[in-house]
């Protein structure tokens, strides 16, 4: 029997319905966090993952599929922030790969999609762990193949009971993650993937989605600029369209293009993937930018704008000549070292200690791929240390070493600020990079962190009764401290971390703290520590009162 199949254009209205409806939904999935902190970022990480696959998707027009899952694949990867939209972005990328060469695709193609969609993002992780988003899409797709071997062929049929399954299978998170189960949540990565799918059902079955979140211009008020403004503008025409070529791209071939789009222009971006190159540039003369393209093969998705219409798009490429000129006045060094750090003191420490680029971010906005392949692109070095400082940020700095082929990439695993600074203190530039990362991975492992902030909710974890209001002292592997009294919060989460090999106790406190209140909290570490030296230090972060290191 020949299964009924939907094309290009319906896959097209489903992939935008799912991230129309998780953009929705982010933060009633961003309460769903285990800990009760006022930084619930899963929903805001994945919403923003598949926004930037949805931009470019809507870009399209009358999009072939291999197109059209090159858009979702490409945006995804390089728009994936924190672990869920990694993982998310992996899930996009198995299936459109196992769908892109079909211009129509049915139960048997999706059922195997699925499958690889769940074996990529498996593979993307080094430790995956079940109850997570993982597990809610290898329950989908193991019923997706159960559907097809009984023989299902409606795709009405199919979807359903694929949603209704991972439902199950979320409801039963819990019962895998006892964490989960004590602070009475599902997993909140498989919540945003089942919302993405509902979403998704919801388009294939016609209903009206509004999709005013995906328009390129949402949030962004626009107006005419002035004359002045206008006259700014060095090239007036943001010029972009895809190569098709008839071979996978070559490096060479991808320098070639970007060296002819430097002598007549500027705002540069050429991105070589598989068999096309995505050709962005600012310029005066479009048709010589395309007459050069067609030497290296056909195009398609050609968009030409008058910059000097739009005040929006000189405030972008004001942006990329700042960047620009950053880089050119940045020497070359055989090493350097990016840092993702939050508040103008840890920007400040990081900078003292030689770091060339800070990545704003952390724990209440993890910095994108896409982000961090621009912080690369900045550094002019052979060699760049990258240090994510926080556990949901290291899969993202991961994405970005494997598509970077020009220098070499070492991510160093900090999972937190403290860990960051041990690390790049005990640089040595005498070792080589290899000795200098098992040095740092060892050195790392020796810092214990705490961090104080408040309770958004009443919950219990960790055998602890938490209020809302309450303050926590949250150590590297759990709740240390809860109490009322801040003083208490802290001292008590240090008694859990510091031990008698320990000889300094270092204290960063944030914005939310004042100075005088800082060194009162010192003075009390030093009494109830006195064999611990304590070094305070303005950090400037938000959210978290204090972030404490003990080694």
């Amino acid at each position: 029997m020949v299964c009924k199949g939907i094309g290009t254009a319906t896959i097209s209205k489903m992939f935008l319905a799912g991230a129309q409806n998780l953009e929705a939904k982010k933060e009633w999935i961003n309460e769903l966090n285990v800990f009760p902190v006022p930084d619930g970022d899963t929903g805001t990480n994945m919403s923003m993952t598949i926004l930037s696959a949805a931009r470019e998707v809507a870009a399209l027009k009358d999009p072939s599929m291999k197109d059209l899952c090159k858009a979702i694949s490409s945006g995804s990867l390089r728009g994936a922030r924190g672990n869920s939209g990694v993982i998310l972005s992996q899930l996009f990328r198995g299936f459109t790969k196992g769908i892109q060469d079909h211009e129509e695709v049915n139960v048997a193609i999706l059922a195997e999609a699925f499958q690889r969609a769940v074996e990529t993002a498996y593979k993307a992780v080094m430790k995956p762990k079940e109850g997570t988003i993982l597990t809610v899409a290898k329950g989908g797709a193991d019923k997706a193949m159960e559907l097809w071997q009984d023989g299902v062929t409606d795709l009405d049929e199919f979807f359903s009971k694929i949603i209704e399954h991972e439902e199950y299978v979320l409801s039963r998170t819990p019962e895998m993650l006892p964490v989960l189960k004590e602070a009475g949540v599902v997993d909140s990565g498989g919540q945003g993937l089942v919302v993405v799918l509902r979403g998704a059902y919801d388009a294939f079955l016609g209903k009206e989605i509004d999709y005013e979140a995906i328009k390129p211009s949402a949030g962004v008020s626009s107006f005419k600029p002035s004359a002045q403004g206008e006259a700014d503008i060095k090239f007036g025409y943001c010029t972009e369209f895809i190569i098709m070529l008839e071979h996978e791209a070559s490096l060479q071939e991808e320098n070639q293009l970007k060296a002819y789009l430097e002598t007549i222009g500027d705002s540069i971006v050429c991105v070589a993937d598989d068999d096309i190159i995505k050709v962005h540039v600012h310029t005066n003369h479009p048709g010589q930018v395309f007459e050069k393209a067609l030497t290296f093969g056909s195009l398609s998705n050609m968009k030409v704008d008058n910059m000097r219409l739009e005040h929006q798009e000189k405030l972008f490429k004001e942006s990329e000549m700042q960047a620009a000129s950053a880089k050119q006045e940045m020497p070359h060094k055989d090493v350097g070292f990016i840092s993702v750090s939050a508040g103008e003191g840890l920007d400040r420490i990081f900078k003292e200690l030689g770091v060339d680029y800070m990545i704003e971010g952390g724990q209440t906005m993890n910095p994108s791929t896409e982000d961090m392949l621009e912080a690369i692109e900045q550094v002019n070095a052979d060699t760049i240390f990258i240090f994510p400082n926080n556990k949901n940020i290291i899969l993202a700095a991961n994405q970005a070493q494997a598509l970077t082929e020009d220098k070499k990439i070492i991510v160093v695993p900090t999972k937190t600020i403290p860990q960051g600074i041990t690390s790049i203190i005990n640089y040595i530039p005498e070792m080589t990079p290899e000795e200098n990362e098992r040095t740092m991975l060892e050195e790392m492992e020796h810092v214990k962190t705490g961090q104080i902030t408040y309770a958004v909710r009443d919950t219990s974890i960790d055998g602890k009764e938490i209020h809302q209001g309450d303050y926590m002292g949250i150590g590297d592997h759990g709740i240390l401290s809860v109490s009322q009294d801040m003083s208490d919060t802290v001292l008590t989460m240090l008694s859990e971390m510091i031990d008698d090999s320990t000889e300094l106790v270092s204290v960063y406190y944030g914005s939310d703290v004042k100075e005088e209140e800082a060194n009162a909290m010192k003075a009390r570490i030093e009494e109830r520590f006195p064999s611990c030296d304590c070094e305070l230090q303005f950090g400037g972060q938000p959210v978290y009162y204090y972030i404490v290191s003990a080694e």
